[in-house]
């Protein structure tokens, strides 16, 4: 083992003594961004149709708090249609050179209007231009299609600021359980798992097999 291995085990031993699992969650993210190579705010966003057919896709964590996990998209796409539907929403993070994992499964919110004009204005302009030209996840014929519709947005907004779509913002989901795993040689592997009754509710700890 590596001087570098070792240090990452060591350093994640005492993470199934832990009782706050925003605090861990926080330090992992830290761990996730000096170690991996991109995007360590990755996660996948697990939703199921009206068949209760699950879908599964990577989006980027765009901020947390105890108040939950945000992201934003498309409410016209698929995962939004989908999330706006069920209420309920999985996600899950995996951070191989630090060899961890965290899953989440909870109820799902909408952020606020000033929470989303916020974001949305942080992003760079060519983004916000693509917001109003994709109609996400519905059938494209070409990509000359896509192309002209930016061309259009870019002429429509060619000055001043530009606004954020009506049918675009973001979405919270407010754990119930959040599982903490780490790597463990012969696949002995640590799991810690925080469950609670409701998103304001008190946490109950306990610990799985691998």
């Amino acid at each position: 083992m590596s001087l570098n291995e070792l240090t990452t085990l060591t350093a994640a031993l005492g993470f199934t003594e832990r009782t706050d699992p925003f605090k861990l969650f926080a330090e992992w993210m830290e761990d996730a961004k000096k170690s991996e190579p991109n995007d360590p705010e990755a996660m996948s966003v697990a939703t199921v149709d009206d068949e209760g057919l699950p879908n599964v896709r990577m989006v980027l964590l765009k901020d947390f708090s105890e108040r939950g996990f945000v992201f934003y998209t498309n409410f016209e796409s698929q995962k939004g249609h989908e999330l706006l539907s069920t209420g309920k929403a999985a996600l899950n993070f995996h951070w191989k050179t630090l060899r961890r994992q965290v899953r989440i499964r909870g109820l799902v919110e909408t952020v606020s209007d000033a929470e989303a004009d916020a974001y949305f204005k942080s992003r760079p302009r060519d983004s916000r231009i693509g917001a109003w030209a994709s109609q996400q996840s519905r059938p494209l014929k070409a990509r000359f299609e896509l192309e002209t519709a930016v061309a259009m947005a870019t002429a429509r907004y060619a000055l001043g600021e530009v606004p954020r779509p009506p049918y675009w913002s973001g979405f919270r989901i407010r754990p119930l359980s959040i599982e903490f795993w780490h790597d463990r040689p012969f696949r002995l592997h640590d799991r810690v798992v925080f469950r609670r009754e409701k998103p304001d509710g008190e946490w109950n700890k306990a610990r799985l097999y691998p």
